[in-house]
């Protein structure tokens, strides 16, 4: 049973993360039903701590008590901050004796640093997959989630998602009611549809020379056309082998694949900026169908062209909290392995954690 939340304070933390933890874990909402949990704010030293923006938060309490707490949470922190070697421990402890484990963001590179990663799945700001992926070679990195649940150690996206990690360790352990309490007091839906993906911004793919970009840029101006890789080639007079290696060498791609990716970003901007139907939709960016644009919006971005419409489009109706979802992605049992007590742990430098 989820009772005692720990959330461990990290000099050079982001506060908003830090506030995330606090929000959803550190108010008592039984009141209107919900849980009341006992919730503490820890560090390795107590005392006042510098945020990333740089304001102080005094922390009072040492880590004595996340010894026995029923979930570790971690918040996002400052790229290069030095990680003491008891936060380690206690992340570590509290993964062996089954507890959960939560971070947000960039607190991944501190389960990363811990050991806890490794032979796990995990995902982070998508901006810092690739730095995680690096950093821990043994953790498989998802940047397109926005949390992972593997066997009780949760790892959250990128700033807001660490509600939707949060609230998915809720629902988990104490039912979706519990967590729809939480939500609606915080104004946010109990579960979002999708992944980070869709946040992404996706330009068109940078070409290595001016070659393709007279074939390119008509593709562009024919997505609702049915092109093939044959007229393609005649287009480029090309042999179609030679214009599909040649095609892939340049932009990185193959031609149906660049394609595809060029009428998703066509039919989020429909979505996002008319009320066209998305038969109407399908037909302008090519797909065809409206099932068969579902189908790789669910594919790419793990959401459906209506909840992405519902989230991003001209008309956002208030979410129905009636209904309770169960879900989130969960992964099977896995190894874990410790590493070195000392750490100090980098992540790129950026404006957003």
């Amino acid at each position: 049973m989820l009772k005692k939340i720990v959330c461990v304070a990290i000099p050079g933390m982001a506060p908003f993360e830090f506030g995330v933890i606090c929000e959803v874990f550190g108010i008592d909402r039984s009141e209107h039903g919900g849980p009341a949990f006992d919730f503490h704010v820890v560090t390795a030293v107590p005392g006042a701590l510098r945020t990333k923006i740089g304001f102080d938060i005094v922390v009072r309490d040492d880590l004595t008590a996340a010894a026995d707490a029923d979930l570790i949470a971690i918040p996002a922190y400052e790229a290069g901050s030095e990680i003491h070697p008891d936060v380690l421990r206690v992340v570590r402890e509290a993964e062996a004796r089954g507890a959960w484990v939560l971070s947000v963001c960039s607190g991944a590179f501190i389960l990363g640093a811990a050991g806890i990663l490794d032979g796990r799945r995990s995902t982070t700001h998508w901006m810092y997959a690739d730095a995680l992926a690096l950093a821990y070679p043994n953790t498989t990195v998802d940047p397109d989630v926005l949390f992972v649940d593997d066997n009780h150690v949760v790892t959250g996206a990128g700033t807001a998602a660490g509600i939707d990690a949060a609230l998915h360790v809720v629902r988990r352990e104490l039912g979706a009611a519990a967590a729809n309490v939480i939500a609606r007091r915080m104004v946010v839906p109990p579960q979002r549809d999708g992944g980070q993906s869709q946040f992404i911004q996706a330009p068109i793919s940078e070409q290595r020379s001016d070659s393709f970009a007279t074939i390119t840029d008509w593709m562009l101006q024919s997505l609702d056309q049915d092109l093939t890789v044959d007229q393609l080639a005649r287009r480029a007079l090309m042999s179609p082998r030679t214009f599909a290696r040649r095609f892939r060498a340049e932009l990185g791609t193959t031609p149906t694949a660049w394609l595809n990716r060029q009428r998703l970003i066509l039919a989020q901007q429909l979505l996002e900026e008319t009320d066209e139907t998305l038969d109407l939709i399908a037909a302008q960016t090519g797909f065809g169908a409206a099932s068969v644009m579902r189908h790789h919006f669910v594919r790419s971005l793990q959401t459906t062209p209506t909840a992405y419409r519902r989230t991003f489009g001209p008309r956002r109706p208030v979410p129905d909290y009636a209904g309770a979802v169960p879900g989130g992605p969960d992964y099977g049992v896995v190894a874990r392995k410790t590493s070195p007590e000392p750490a100090k742990v980098s992540v790129p430098s950026s404006g957003v954690m």
